[in-house]
């Protein structure tokens, strides 16, 4: 529902957005003689083409129309020989465009939903695996996906601003991208909407092993993947009933620190205290791969970089990150940074341009990330509190039609969640506001939630060590809390929300999962 909700109605024979700016001309028999002209129509196109779900809202049966007549001007325009420059000046005002007309479309969900509906249509992330096993110079060529989106922070929120203050007097609506969110949603406050009561189902293979993780699939409302320190994952499907542990993927020798899944849910990555990081396939349950630490060190854990799942970035014992290509298993050149301490969470922003980085000594750490070459630059650092473990990231670009900065939720060993705003494109930090919950010594991890909020107020979600789940309103100046569920009998790890916020499943320091469903009013 989602997928259909947030996906672009651009053709499922586009090219993805990574191949988009670097394909050959001459892949398209329609190619005029001017490559480099040929090249910027074909990404002002994309650029429309990005936007065209949310044109004419009333009448979608003239998107396909008003996106075939676009390019058929392109294309006779680009025949003509106008000066490069120019065309390139209009590129870059059409995207400005577009973005304060309909609102900027950075939010990493965003980027999965048009990201999957190519993938899906056409290549998958185990496809381009064998392309890199098969010639390991197409990395130049085929593995990196440039960013859509290279805006500066600063930039981004001043759009957010400006598209919603360009809304119709009244209208809770931040931008365009937001309408998927109240065809899912409902017309529902925010109360009601995160009224998770009843348990839909409890998971116990995990039984006396914590399970410091449980994530759903990209824009799946019934697959869902949970971690555990007895060494393996466990793959579960909520729907059809019955619930069912569909494979359990076993071949770690220790226990399993963190995953991932990649963007087409076909490959999972996970990093263990054995001191190895797997690629497995999801669908079958196989290990593709297992790659070593560069450091011989634990690996704690992962994340995949956003515009191109070859590349993933672990973090270890020994202090150190890594990017590592999952195609050749190989760290990448200029891919690798020392933190202060042990390094517990990783997260980027949704173009994949930033990454933040956090340790066991109470640092946070933002990398400039380079999309050509996957090298990593220190950019900051915030000591949130000297000797607290940071043991859980997530970003956000926008969170309420009140906070319309790009934010990043940290969970700390200080018994507080805390919000940050992020001030300018190299990751600055400035705390916003803090909620009250039991951490003290657990890897604690929390979430925003996954739609795009079009009410007043928009809700993140934690685990706590007092054995219960929090929801917090992040505009609510008191009572912030808008719900709370208690069905634990340990201290609850991890969170995660399915695409259309129906189904949370959260996860114990003795191994239950639980998975809450929505009440239906």
């Amino acid at each position: 529902m989602a997928r259909k909700g947030r996906s672009l109605s651009a053709s499922s024979r586009d090219p993805p957005a990574w191949r988009r700016f670097q394909l050959p001309l001459a892949s398209s028999p329609e190619a005029p003689a001017g490559t480099g002209m040929a090249a910027v129509w074909q990404q002002v196109l994309a650029v429309d083409a990005r936007y065209n779900a949310y044109r004419t809202p009333g009448s979608p049966q003239f998107r396909t129309q008003y996106i075939r007549r676009r390019s058929q001007l392109l294309r006779e325009n680009a025949k003509a020989g106008h000066d490069p420059g120019a065309r390139k000046l209009y590129l870059r005002l059409r995207a400005q465009l577009l973005a304060q007309r309909y609102g900027p479309l950075s939010e990493q969900s965003s980027f999965r939903a048009y990201s999957n509906s190519i993938v899906r249509s056409s290549r998958t992330t185990l496809d381009r695996m064998e392309d890199f096993e098969d010639d390991a110079r197409a990395l130049g060529a085929r593995g990196h996906r440039r960013s859509v989106s290279r805006g500066s922070y600063q930039l981004q929120a001043q759009m957010n601003r400006a598209a919603y203050d360009e809304r119709p007097p009244g209208s809770v609506v931040p931008t365009s991208v937001a309408e998927a969110s109240r065809a899912m949603a409902g017309d529902t406050t925010l109360s009601e909407n995160y009224a998770f009561a009843g348990m839909y189902h409890v998971f116990d293979q995990h039984v006396d092993e914590a399970v410091p993780k449980v994530q759903f699939a990209n824009d799946d409302k019934h697959l869902l993947a949970c971690c555990s320190l007895d060494g393996t994952i466990s793959v579960c499907q909520l729907a059809p009933a019955p619930p069912a542990v569909l494979r359990v993927l076993r071949g770690h020798s220790r226990g399993v620190s963190d995953f991932a899944w990649s963007l087409s849910n076909d490959v999972l990555v996970s990093t263990s205290l054995d001191g190895t990081m797997r690629i497995w396939a999801a669908g079958e349950g196989k290990c593709i791969r297992q790659i070593p630490d560069p450091d011989g060190a634990e690996l704690l854990c992962c994340v995949f970089q956003p515009m191109n799942n070859n590349l993933t970035v672990v973090g270890n014992g020994k202090h150190n990150l890594h990017v590592v290509n999952i195609s050749t298993g190989k760290k990448v050149k200029g891919g690798s940074s020392k933190l202060t301490g042990r390094v517990l969470a990783l997260s980027f922003d949704a173009p994949g341009r930033l990454l933040w980085a956090g340790d066991d000594r109470g640092s946070v750490f933002s990398f400039l990330f380079d999309m050509a070459t996957g090298k990593l630059t220190k950019a900051k650092r915030l000591v949130v509190q000297e000797g607290s473990s940071i043991t859980s990231i997530s970003a956000r670009s926008w969170v309420s039609r009140e906070a319309r900065d790009p934010s990043l939720l940290i969970n700390a060993c200080l018994n507080k969640l805390l919000l940050y705003r992020v001030v300018d494109n190299e990751g600055t930090l400035q705390l916003k506001r803090s909620f009250q919950i039991q951490q003290g010594s657990h890897p604690v991890r929390s979430i925003f939630c996954p739609l795009m909020s079009f009410r007043q107020g928009a809700c993140v979600v934690t685990g706590s060590e007092d054995m219960c789940v929090y929801f917090f309103d992040v505009e609510r100046a008191s009572r912030a809390i808008v719900n709370k569920l208690q069905g634990h009998s340990a201290a609850v790890l991890g969170v995660s929300f399915n695409c259309d916020e129906s189904l949370l499943a959260s996860s114990d320091a003795k191994g239950m999962v639980i998975v809450w469903r929505r009440e239906q009013k």
